[in-house]
């Protein structure tokens, strides 16, 4: 970011009301501390696990805690509850590992919290306690990636046409601009990154790699004692970071070209979809997390307006970061609200890094930190790609479960399938219950009925053409790609 916290807006940070209620909260997670992405195979650090862990630790201190003033409705105080959480992530180490610390610090331990729950008494009258101090295993849905689930996280990943929206921002003005003016900036770092193997001369550094060369060199002054980064003083670091700022918020949105942020658009509909189902389900479902990128994250910023409730929403979000989203009715409940569209309210919370607070923001730059219900779904709706389907026709997607709404062409019909999708529900604001899982079943379902149709030579030209397309989307700039 660029400033290591971010400063609210005078007169809307007031302190929640004691009399208000919490109903559910959907979080999204950045990871914490990794080793850099250049190389690839980048995973999380011990201290990034710890930052994971600190940060469900403070989530548990906020909404499960019995003492806390802002506790989730009804959630279970010590032992984990499979109905009562979901959790999911991609199936990539990194993001998997930064979901299982959270979920470690917002349910730790039995014995450390309540030792009777950890242990049983056997009818041979001996007692058996679970391992690891009652270590408890909550559930991480992961989401493997030619599954259609995976575009509520990573919506920009296989997607064409995010990426060449993306590589549009390297043509404009204020691009070639930046780019001609820190030539000699970025070329005088050669010398502190001369030893990556890639990088063989001075014009290999530019604008082009801000975040590359920002992310080496943060990485390496963090873990490596005895490299040269060592000696990039703070004032070099903070304008490196300040580049990748500037550089990474314009690749992943733009105003008047919405397809640089299709991953936010996907993660619009997750969030309502969660909202949703603790909505349709009378508060069942209490805490959701989703673990993906800082990507995503700076779309979502963009895509919902944050940058005018405070600049530094254009600014990458620090490691461990977190955007919350509350469902609260705003007094005192003993039960979940017998007409939600009337009661219930919607706040989004935001927390740069560990060492910041979570603080409420407004969205769409209005100047309320909360909207009714109905209000937040007519904000969000027109602004998410609620299905699989639109997500393949918007994007020129060929992942494999794309098939499922081609035409005989091979071209994706968002109209084909619109039943397998999360928009009805959601438009109807408390509709039947919808979860991230429906879309992959009625995915998968029309998959199979469609490949069934289809003859062997088109399948067979499909898969050609798929993997012409993955090869050309391997091709890409290694720095943007995958972006955790």
């Amino acid at each position: 970011m660029l400033a290591a916290t971010f400063l609210p807006l005078l007169g809307l940070m007031a302190s929640t009301a004691a009399a208000e209620t919490i109903h559910g909260v959907v979080v999204f997670t950045r990871h914490g501390d990794r080793t850099t992405k250049h190389y690839g195979a980048q995973k999380l650090t011990s201290l990034g696990a710890s930052q994971c862990f600190q940060v469900g630790s403070a989530y548990r201190a906020r909404y499960i805690a019995s003492d806390s003033p802002h506790r989730i409705s009804g959630i279970s105080e010590f032992d984990y509850n499979p109905s009562q959480v979901y959790a999911t992530a991609p199936s990539q180490a990194i993001l998997m590992n930064t979901a299982t610390a959270f979920l470690q610090g917002l349910y730790p331990p039995l014995v450390g919290l309540d030792a009777e729950l950890a242990t049983q008494t056997l009818n041979n009258g001996s007692k058996s306690t679970s391992p690891l101090n009652g270590y408890q295993y909550v559930t991480l849905q992961g989401v493997v990636a030619n599954s259609p689930d995976t575009i509520w996280i990573k919506g920009d990943d296989a997607c064409p046409a995010q990426m060449q929206a993306a590589d549009a921002f390297e043509q404009n003005a204020e691009f070639q601009t930046r780019l001609a003016d820190t030539r000699g900036f970025y070329q005088s770092f050669f010398p502190v990154l001369q030893s990556v193997y890639d990088l063989e001369s001075p014009s290999d550094l530019s604008y082009a790699k801000a975040y590359d060369v920002f992310d080496l060199i943060n990485v390496a002054r963090i873990h490596n004692a005895t490299s040269p980064a060592r000696d990039v003083t703070e004032d070099q670091l903070f304008q490196l970071r300040t580049l990748a700022d500037s550089a990474e918020f314009g690749y992943n949105y733009n105003r008047t070209q919405r397809a640089r942020s299709i991953h936010a658009e996907t993660l619009a509909a997750g969030i309502l979809a969660q909202l949703n189902k603790t909505v349709s389900s009378a508060g069942k479902l209490k805490f959701s997390l989703l673990a993906g990128s800082y990507d995503t994250m700076l779309a979502f910023f963009g895509l919902t307006n944050l940058t005018s409730a405070s600049p530094d929403f254009f600014g990458l979000p620090g490691y461990a970061s977190t955007m919350a989203f509350e469902l609260f009715s705003p007094e005192t409940e003993t039960s979940f609200p017998a007409d939600p569209s009337a009661s219930l309210r919607v706040r989004f919370r935001f927390q740069n890094g560990t060492e910041s607070s979570l603080d409420a923001f407004p969205l769409f730059g209005g100047n309320e930190v909360s909207l009714s219900w109905p209000e937040f779904v007519d904000r969000m709706q027109p602004r998410a790609i609620t299905t699989a389907a639109k997500w393949c026709a918007t994007c020129g997607g060929k992942a494999d479960f794309c098939a499922a709404y081609a035409d005989g062409e091979g071209n994706a019909n968002a109209t084909s399938a619109s039943s397998g999708g999360m928009s009805n529900a959601v438009a109807g604001v408390i509709g039947a219950m919808v979860t991230l899982g429906m879309v992959t079943v009625v995915g998968i379902l029309a998959y199979v009925l469609l490949r069934k149709r289809a003859t062997r030579a088109k399948v067979a030209h499909a898969m050609v053409v798929r993997s012409e397309d993955m090869a050309s989307l391997q091709k890409h700039d290694s720095s943007r790609s995958s972006e955790v």
